[in-house]
């Protein structure tokens, strides 16, 4: 005896497996943020060594296009730290990836002021935008919390 599908029941079926799917994506996607999400754009760094602020050059932040962002550094004390190596990392904590390019510090602006260059987010969510400074006063990396 062979068992048969009819056309019918196949058709029938297609819109309820979409269903099933789309709600199924949707679940994998919306993980809850965590409660204590700082997303200050003013922060010290882990170890306290360096006070940062990251301005993006242009908002609203926008999706799939490439910005320029600057990033202001400071001692704890206060003062401008103008001879900072700084490596430029990140990417989506929920999802498991990097950020899509690879930015970089392309100018000193002066008085503790660097330009960034090659950032892009290619799509909605919590991303994280990491800086591992290496100056004078030590190595030490702040880590700064962005949804879009």
């Amino acid at each position: 005896m062979s068992t048969r599908i009819s056309r019918r029941a196949i058709l029938i079926s297609i819109p309820g497996a979409v269903v099933f799917a789309r709600g199924a994506a949707a679940g994998l996607f919306t993980k809850a943020l965590p409660g204590d999400l700082d997303l200050s754009l003013v922060r010290l760094s882990r170890g306290g060594l360096y006070r940062a602020e990251l301005a993006p050059d242009a908002t609203p932040i926008t999706l799939r296009q490439m910005q320029v962002w600057t990033v202001t550094l400071q001692t704890a004390a206060g003062a401008p730290v103008t001879q900072a190596g700084i490596a430029i990392s990140g990417g989506m904590p929920q999802h498991g990836h990097g950020l899509p390019t690879a930015p970089q510090v392309t100018k000193n602006l002066g008085n503790g002021r660097y330009l960034i260059e090659g950032v892009k987010f290619n799509m909605r969510g919590w991303w994280t935008f990491e800086l591992a400074v290496d100056a004078a006063g030590g190595a030490d990396v702040v880590t700064f919390n962005i949804i879009l």
